[in-house]
């Protein structure tokens, strides 16, 4: 095997005068080398002077064995397919390690519906480093949460994968920023003969996500010229809500008991907030949402216009997606000791998605009804059967993304010493398109404005039949347009790194690397300047924001064998970030020891500084205002008395507010590890490994939920268990600064929650101790067949946080608050494989572990899913396959507890029950 040259990142003319004096003795040693081996001799004739060891993931020197100082697991392209996986994100997604939830395609209002990303130890997905070809990548224009900046693993054509590398643990001293919880490395292909062809068509057993795909993998090597490239085409269809049995109406409250209708149309009197009763007027409403809305009652405020089937009805659990990947390699032998390289990769996806009915609220929240005498709010959720189908208010995501690299690696003249010279390039764009009402929709709803009352409250006189009346399709493409965002973010890397031999020792040879790097990054977020002309109803101006920022950094790496059986290594890099007018640099190392008492027996251990450089959205982004559904004011829930679950003060629509800060430093992290692996045969392996990852002045954007539950304590003076709370400490001083409310004295809506601010701090301390256990076991049945087994385990031992230093520290592995903990505490992939003559069958289950219940009285119990496939191979050129993913056709677990709609726990599970797809692979010369 040829060794993998690693670069890494970025740009500057500081490397030239490197660059060129280190091409310089390898081009000198073409002539001698032209010599010794004739021009016309086939490249596969030559010798191979290249490495025959192999890079791996967490180190840039070369290494016989694939096993080092530090755990890694490698996925094969042919794994992803044959565990019953929908794509390379899937695969990561079901490893053990991957504890953390995130916000998937079926959590809702999230900024990145379109980006699929990975939450190693549970720490975050912008703690990740995501490489493709040992090399970074843009970060998806839009941040993750609205604050943090993550790397889009969708759009990676998987056909052209060789293997996926995933390095758990820091590894800053190696490839520098983000590097905190693990590593995750594409490794594309890099040489092909022939042409391949793989057909996939799929669906789901409960309906909706029909798929189709389709991949060619094609390459050819001539005398010095490899070339592999490829192209990926894929289909699928959204899966909706009310298209779940256990979802789709809120009747399937999986306790029974009853819940409010979700309202469709109200008034409602501003001053006392009890609805006005509409009598007979909801008749009018009583074909929308399958015919399900009628006059509904809630107990506390009134009568009004409610259905059990709105909620799912704008709700996309799966995008609709539409995807075109190409990727080329060219590789050119100038001899046996000097390649050129260069690689392409393009995408563009068209995704769509749908999270919450379109709706209308009164002007200015309430206004003065002349008919009545009563300030009121009206309110009106608008219908598919009104719009023609729930597609039309799709939200709508168009992504391009381009990123090529070019170098050249070999060796330093006759010497033993390689290097790579590399610059690489990407860019990732994004156009956001959203559906809203423009601006005459009150005069709509309300008739004509005849004024404002002395406080500035406006003055209608309107027809409650008007806002009992269903709209017609044409009324709703009259009454709104399209508003677009254009966003992007890009990166530059010029890299140039050595590895060889320094000198010999008794034990053996000491390894040596070294890389320096400098590059660019930076993004824009451009949103539409008709949100604040007044086109639009109920928008205002949105900030444009754009930053960027340079990079350099240098490291090196040592390989020693102290002993025949012991061998340590080291890495020590700095890295300096240039940004707004300012400096930040970070150093960070890393060690780790290798103890081969056997040839079966290796023992490891590591220690390792890490960091993560402030995101740049933290940094650049100018005043950002947003909303989040669904929240609770848990001061007035529990100042009235009333349950989360079945409160008046539930279900609102908040404000928040968050700014950029350019004085932020960045989060510094420290990770241990200490393991064993047993490997008596080539038929047996064993792996137990324990990690500890710290991160200390932790960025983070403050929750507005946890923000209203810590002030509801801090006033009350005592969590909802009893713990008590210093209304004068730090911390609440902190959290009451941050909650904007109406004033207790006002007329309307008095105490109600305007805005929440959530800007970012380094001020969070967080750590996840736990141990990773990995077995395969191969054995043969003679004529029955062979049989592969293996098992994945992780166990999370310790998982704290904590937000300021005064706070008390956080138990989330152990807590009952769902608020708090949303990761699995132990997860198990474990697979079997039988293979017999053509046929290949593999069955693989996954095991999560258990979660808080949502109203913290205790846990859901583990949940295991079970995914499998079933091959045949026609010869050595083509191949059928059934994969089916979830062969239970199970649901994920039930929310009992009134969690309230869609009743299980969100971003843990998916809720797409059984798929299968029959797939096709046919390999031409």
């Amino acid at each position: 095997m040829q060794a993998v040259f690693r670069p890494q990142r970025r740009p500057l003319s500081v490397f030239l005068a490197l660059a060129l004096s280190a091409l310089a003795a390898p081009a000198a040693a073409q002539t001698a080398a032209a010599a010794d081996v004739d021009a016309d001799t086939p490249q596969s004739e030559r010798p191979a002077t290249l490495l025959d060891q192999v890079v791996v993931t967490g180190s840039r020197i070369p290494r016989a064995s694939l096993e080092g100082p530090s755990p890694v697991t490698v996925i094969d392209a042919e794994e992803i397919d044959k565990q019953g996986y929908r794509n390379a994100f899937d695969a990561l997604a079901s490893l053990s390690q991957n504890t953390g939830s995130v916000q998937g395609e079926d959590f809702g209002n999230t900024f990145t519906p379109a980006a699929n990303v990975v939450n190693l130890r549970g720490l975050g997905p912008n703690h990740t480093l995501v490489l493709i070809n040992g090399r970074r990548q843009a970060d998806y224009p839009l941040a993750y949460e609205g604050s943090v900046n993550v790397v889009n693993l969708a759009n990676i054509p998987s056909a052209l994968i060789e293997r996926i590398e995933v390095l758990g643990g820091g590894a800053s001293a190696v490839y520098g920023s983000d590097a905190v919880a693990g590593v995750v490395n594409f490794i594309l292909k890099k040489k092909f003969d022939g042409t391949q062809v793989n057909v996939r068509v799929g669906g789901t057993e409960q309906g909706g996500g029909q798929n189709q795909r389709l991949q060619v993998v094609s390459g050819h090597s001539w005398d010095r010229l490899d070339a592999v490239y490829g192209v990926e085409l894929s289909h699928r269809q959204a899966i909706w809500g009310d298209q779940r049995d256990f979802m789709d109406s809120l009747l399937d409250n999986p306790t029974g008991a009853r819940i409010n209708p979700t309202q469709v149309g109200f008034r409602r009197n501003a001053g006392s907030n009890n609805y006005i009763d509409p009598g007979a007027a909801c008749a009018g409403l009583s074909g929308l949402y399958h015919g399900s809305t009628l006059r509904s009652n809630n107990p506390r405020q009134g009568w009004y216009c409610g259905s059990n089937e709105a909620p799912p009805a704008f709700w996309t659990v799966q995008t609709q997606k539409k995807n075109a990947d190409a990727y080329g390699l060219l590789t050119w032998h100038l001899s046996d000791r000097t390649e050129l390289f260069a690689d392409v990769q393009l995408g563009i996806a068209s995704i769509e998605n749908n999270t919450r009915a379109p709706s209308w609220t009164s002007d200015n929240n309430y206004f003065f009804n002349q008919a009545s005498g009563l300030n009121e709010i009206w309110y009106r959720r608008i219908a598919p059967e009104e719009i023609g189908s729930a597609h039309a208010n799709n939200n709508r995501f168009l992504e391009r993304s381009w990123a090529f690299s070019v170098g050249a690696r070999g060796a330093l003249g006759d010497s033993d010493w390689n290097y790579e010279l590399a610059y690489n390039h990407g860019r990732n764009e994004n156009r956001t398109k959203r559906r809203q009402f423009l601006a005459g929709i009150n005069e709509f709803f309300l008739g004509p404005r005849l004024g404002t009352t002395a406080s500035g409250i406006g003055i209608y006189n309107p027809d409650p039949a008007r806002l009992y009346t269903a709209l017609t399709p044409a009324d709703y493409q009259r009454l709104t347009g399209f508003y677009e965002g254009v966003n992007a973010a890009w990166i530059q890397n010029l890299s140039f790194s050595v590895n060889g031999n320094l000198f010999d020792l008794p034990a053996g040879t000491v390894g040596f690397a070294g890389v320096i790097e400098a590059g660019t990054q930076g993004y824009s977020n451009r949103p539409d300047p008709r949100l604040g002309d007044g086109t639009f109803w109920n928008t205002s101006a949105g900030s444009r924001s754009s930053g960027d920022r340079d990079r350099y950094a240098i490291g090196a790496e040592l390989n020693v064998p102290i002993f025949k059986t012991l061998t340590a290594s080291a890495a020590a890099r700095y890295d300096e970030f240039r940004f707004a007018g300012r400096k930040s640099g970070k150093a960070t190392w890393n060690a780790g020891l290798e103890y081969r008492p056997t040839d079966t027996l290796l023992v490891r251990a590591t220690a390792a500084t890490s960091f993560r450089a402030p995101d740049m959205n933290y940094i650049f982004a100018a005043e950002t205002r947003g909303y989040n559904p669904g929240m609770t004011d848990y001061w007035r829930c529990r100042t009235a008395g009333q349950a989360y679950d079945d409160c008046d003060y539930s279900g609102l629509a908040i404000d928040y507010t968050s700014t950029g800060n350019t004085n932020l430093k960045p989060e510094n992290g420290k990770s241990y590890g200490l393991g064993v692996v047993w490997s008596p045969s080539e038929h047996f392996d064993l792996s137990v490994d324990y990690y500890s990852i710290r991160l200390e002045d932790e960025l983070t954007n403050l929750d507005s939920s946890r923000i209203l539950r810590e002030e509801a304590d801090c006033r009350l003076g005592r969590t909802i268990g009893g713990e008590p709370r210093d209304i004068n400490s730090p911390n609440c001083r902190e959290v009451l600064s941050r909650v904007i409310r109406n004033p207790s004295d006002a007329p309307v809506q008095p105490d109600q929650v305007r805005r929440v601010l959530v800007n970012a701090i380094n001020a969070a301390s967080e750590r996840s101790d736990g141990v990773d256990l990995k077995s395969n076991v191969r054995w043969s049945a003679g004529r029955y067949g062979d049989f592969a087994a293996r098992v994945a385990y992780t166990l999370v031992i310790k998982r704290e946080y904590q937000q300021f230093s005064d706070d008390p520290r956080i138990d989330l592995r152990n807590t009952l608050d769902p608020q708090l903990a949303g990761d699995w505490r132990s997860k198990v992939n474990a697979g079997l494989t039988w293979s017999l003559g053509p046929w290949t069958t593999s069955v693989t289950a996954l095991r999560y572990g258990s979660l808080p219940k949502s109203d913290g009285s205790g846990r859901y119990a583990p949940y295991t899913k079970y995914n499998g496939s079933v091959s045949y191979k026609f010869g050595d050129r083509s191949s059928l396959s059934l994969i089916v993913n979830n062969l239970r056709d199970s649901n994920p677990p039930q929310d009992r507890n009134n969690g309230g709609w869609p009743f299980y726990p969100v971003g843990n599970y998916d809720p797409y029950g059984r798929q299968f797809w029959l797939e096709y692979d046919v390999k031409f010369d």
